[in-house]
Protein backbone atom coordinates (compact mmCIF):
# COMPACT_ATOMS: atom_id res chain seq x y z
CA UNK A 1 0.00 0.00 0.00
CA UNK A 2 1.46 3.47 -0.82
CA UNK A 3 1.61 6.41 1.24
CA UNK A 4 -0.73 8.21 -0.82
CA UNK A 5 -4.01 5.56 0.12
CA UNK A 6 -2.90 4.62 3.57
CA UNK A 7 -6.85 4.45 4.25
CA UNK A 8 -8.66 1.67 6.14
CA UNK A 9 -12.43 0.88 6.80
CA UNK A 10 -13.13 -1.96 9.24
CA UNK A 11 -16.48 -3.40 10.55
CA UNK A 12 -17.28 -5.49 13.68
CA UNK A 13 -20.22 -7.26 14.97
CA UNK A 14 -20.47 -9.03 17.96
CA UNK A 15 -23.45 -9.72 20.89
CA UNK A 16 -21.72 -6.88 22.48
CA UNK A 17 -20.95 -4.02 19.82
CA UNK A 18 -21.88 -3.26 16.21
CA UNK A 19 -18.96 -0.90 15.19
CA UNK A 20 -18.12 0.49 11.49
CA UNK A 21 -14.82 2.48 11.55
CA UNK A 22 -12.79 4.44 9.07
CA UNK A 23 -8.97 5.73 9.35
CA UNK A 24 -7.01 8.30 7.13
CA UNK A 25 -3.42 8.39 8.26
CA UNK A 26 -2.61 11.22 6.06
CA UNK A 27 -5.53 13.59 7.20
CA UNK A 28 -6.43 16.73 7.98
CA UNK A 29 -7.49 16.01 11.81
CA UNK A 30 -11.68 15.68 10.89
CA UNK A 31 -13.76 13.09 12.79
CA UNK A 32 -17.22 11.78 13.01
CA UNK A 33 -17.50 9.86 16.07
CA UNK A 34 -20.55 8.27 17.97
CA UNK A 35 -19.80 5.79 20.81
CA UNK A 36 -22.80 6.49 22.90
CA UNK A 37 -20.24 7.65 25.53
CA UNK A 38 -19.88 11.43 25.58
CA UNK A 39 -16.46 11.52 26.62
CA UNK A 40 -15.06 8.70 24.73
CA UNK A 41 -16.61 10.58 22.09
CA UNK A 42 -14.40 13.84 22.77
CA UNK A 43 -11.28 11.63 23.71
CA UNK A 44 -11.23 9.65 19.83
CA UNK A 45 -12.19 13.23 18.24
CA UNK A 46 -9.27 15.12 20.54
CA UNK A 47 -7.25 11.44 19.33
CA UNK A 48 -8.07 12.51 15.53
CA UNK A 49 -7.34 16.25 15.36
CA UNK A 50 -3.71 16.00 17.19
CA UNK A 51 -2.95 13.20 14.92
CA UNK A 52 -3.97 14.94 11.86
CA UNK A 53 -5.75 11.40 11.44
CA UNK A 54 -9.31 11.22 9.95
CA UNK A 55 -11.46 9.06 12.07
CA UNK A 56 -15.01 8.00 11.44
CA UNK A 57 -16.70 5.84 14.04
CA UNK A 58 -20.16 4.26 14.68
CA UNK A 59 -20.70 2.01 17.23
CA UNK A 60 -23.63 0.40 18.48
CA UNK A 61 -22.98 -0.99 22.10
CA UNK A 62 -24.28 -2.56 25.00
CA UNK A 63 -23.29 0.66 27.64
CA UNK A 64 -26.59 -0.13 29.43
CA UNK A 65 -24.16 -2.46 31.16
CA UNK A 66 -21.37 -0.24 31.21
CA UNK A 67 -18.60 0.93 29.40
CA UNK A 68 -16.06 -1.85 29.01
CA UNK A 69 -16.93 -3.39 25.65
CA UNK A 70 -17.56 -0.53 23.50
CA UNK A 71 -14.27 1.26 25.01
CA UNK A 72 -12.56 -2.08 24.18
CA UNK A 73 -14.17 -3.15 20.78
CA UNK A 74 -13.26 0.39 19.21
CA UNK A 75 -9.85 0.61 20.29
CA UNK A 76 -9.69 -3.25 18.65
CA UNK A 77 -11.06 -1.89 15.51
CA UNK A 78 -8.75 1.12 15.39
CA UNK A 79 -5.97 -1.25 16.12
CA UNK A 80 -6.74 -3.42 13.30
CA UNK A 81 -7.39 0.00 10.76
CA UNK A 82 -3.71 0.97 11.77
CA UNK A 83 -2.47 -1.97 10.71
CA UNK A 84 -4.61 -2.35 7.58
CA UNK A 85 -3.62 1.37 6.66
CA UNK A 86 0.40 1.05 7.38
CA UNK A 87 0.30 -1.92 4.84
CA UNK A 88 4.29 -3.06 4.46
CA UNK A 89 5.02 -0.27 6.62
CA UNK A 90 7.44 0.61 4.17
CA UNK A 91 9.40 4.55 4.65
CA UNK A 92 7.48 5.09 7.88
CA UNK A 93 9.74 6.69 10.47
CA UNK A 94 8.30 3.46 13.03
CA UNK A 95 9.64 5.13 16.52
CA UNK A 96 8.15 7.79 18.33
CA UNK A 97 8.25 9.36 22.22
CA UNK A 98 5.64 12.08 23.20
CA UNK A 99 5.11 13.59 26.52
CA UNK A 100 2.03 16.00 26.51
CA UNK A 101 0.71 18.13 29.55
CA UNK A 102 -2.78 19.30 30.25
CA UNK A 103 -2.35 21.63 32.87
CA UNK A 104 -1.73 19.71 36.04
CA UNK A 105 -1.44 16.40 34.23
CA UNK A 106 1.39 15.11 31.90
CA UNK A 107 1.31 11.47 30.26
CA UNK A 108 4.29 10.29 28.19
CA UNK A 109 4.24 7.03 25.01
CA UNK A 110 6.84 5.62 23.41
CA UNK A 111 6.02 3.75 20.74
CA UNK A 112 7.54 1.21 18.46
CA UNK A 113 5.71 0.16 15.06
CA UNK A 114 7.32 -2.99 15.23
CA UNK A 115 4.69 -6.09 14.47
CA UNK A 116 5.28 -6.93 17.97
CA UNK A 117 2.53 -6.52 20.29
CA UNK A 118 3.70 -5.25 23.70
CA UNK A 119 2.09 -2.88 26.32
CA UNK A 120 3.18 -1.38 29.39
CA UNK A 121 1.52 1.04 31.77
CA UNK A 122 2.47 3.31 34.86
CA UNK A 123 0.67 5.49 37.26
CA UNK A 124 -3.03 5.99 38.16
CA UNK A 125 -5.93 7.79 37.52
CA UNK A 126 -7.24 10.53 40.32
CA UNK A 127 -10.90 9.49 39.64
CA UNK A 128 -12.58 6.69 39.11
CA UNK A 129 -14.56 7.60 36.05
CA UNK A 130 -15.38 10.96 34.13
CA UNK A 131 -18.98 10.77 33.06
CA UNK A 132 -19.98 7.29 31.73
CA UNK A 133 -16.23 6.47 31.17
CA UNK A 134 -14.30 4.46 33.39
CA UNK A 135 -10.82 6.10 33.57
CA UNK A 136 -9.05 2.96 33.79
CA UNK A 137 -10.49 2.04 30.48
CA UNK A 138 -7.78 4.65 29.08
CA UNK A 139 -5.45 2.27 30.08
CA UNK A 140 -7.28 -0.92 28.39
CA UNK A 141 -8.27 1.45 25.17
CA UNK A 142 -3.87 1.67 24.81
CA UNK A 143 -3.80 -1.98 25.69
CA UNK A 144 -6.37 -3.00 22.83
CA UNK A 145 -4.78 -0.32 20.61
CA UNK A 146 -1.51 -1.81 21.07
CA UNK A 147 -2.00 -5.61 20.49
CA UNK A 148 -4.40 -4.99 17.45
CA UNK A 149 -1.98 -2.75 15.34
CA UNK A 150 1.12 -4.50 16.47
CA UNK A 151 2.64 -1.51 18.51
CA UNK A 152 5.41 -2.04 21.10
CA UNK A 153 3.34 0.77 23.30
CA UNK A 154 5.09 2.01 27.18
CA UNK A 155 2.69 4.46 28.08
CA UNK A 156 2.48 6.43 31.55
CA UNK A 157 0.58 9.38 33.31
CA UNK A 158 3.09 10.57 35.19
CA UNK A 159 1.10 13.44 37.05
CA UNK A 160 -2.09 15.10 38.05
CA UNK A 161 -5.19 15.27 40.10
CA UNK A 162 -7.46 15.45 37.58
CA UNK A 163 -9.04 12.28 35.81
CA UNK A 164 -10.06 13.82 32.81
CA UNK A 165 -6.86 16.05 32.26
CA UNK A 166 -5.11 12.93 33.19
CA UNK A 167 -7.01 10.68 30.37
CA UNK A 168 -7.13 13.77 28.04
CA UNK A 169 -2.99 13.96 27.88
CA UNK A 170 -2.57 10.30 27.39
CA UNK A 171 -5.00 10.13 24.45
CA UNK A 172 -3.12 12.79 22.65
CA UNK A 173 0.11 11.71 23.79
CA UNK A 174 -0.94 8.59 21.77
CA UNK A 175 -1.66 10.68 18.75
CA UNK A 176 1.17 12.78 18.81
CA UNK A 177 3.46 9.67 18.82
CA UNK A 178 1.34 7.83 16.34
CA UNK A 179 1.76 10.32 14.43
CA UNK A 180 5.20 10.88 14.34
CA UNK A 181 5.68 7.00 13.85
CA UNK A 182 3.61 6.48 11.03
CA UNK A 183 5.08 9.36 9.36
CA UNK A 184 6.51 8.80 5.43
CA UNK A 185 10.38 9.67 5.89
CA UNK A 186 11.76 10.59 2.40
CA UNK A 187 14.68 9.65 3.02
CA UNK A 188 13.78 6.12 3.61
CA UNK A 189 12.34 3.93 0.58
CA UNK A 190 12.92 0.62 2.47
CA UNK A 191 11.01 -1.13 5.35
CA UNK A 192 12.80 0.27 8.82
CA UNK A 193 14.20 -2.82 9.94
CA UNK A 194 17.46 -4.94 9.10
CA UNK A 195 14.87 -8.02 8.53
CA UNK A 196 13.61 -6.41 5.39
CA UNK A 197 9.64 -6.49 7.05
CA UNK A 198 8.01 -5.73 10.55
Amino acid sequence: MGEHDRTAAVSRETAETTIDLTLVLDGDGESEVDTGIGFYDHMLEAFAKHGLFDLTVRCDGDTHIDDHHTVEDVAICLGEAFEEALGDKRGIRRYADRRVPLDEAVASVVVDVSGRPYYDFSGEFSQESIGGFTSVMADHFALSLAHNAGLTLHTAVETGDNAHHEVEALFKALARALDDATRIDGRRSDTPSTKGAL
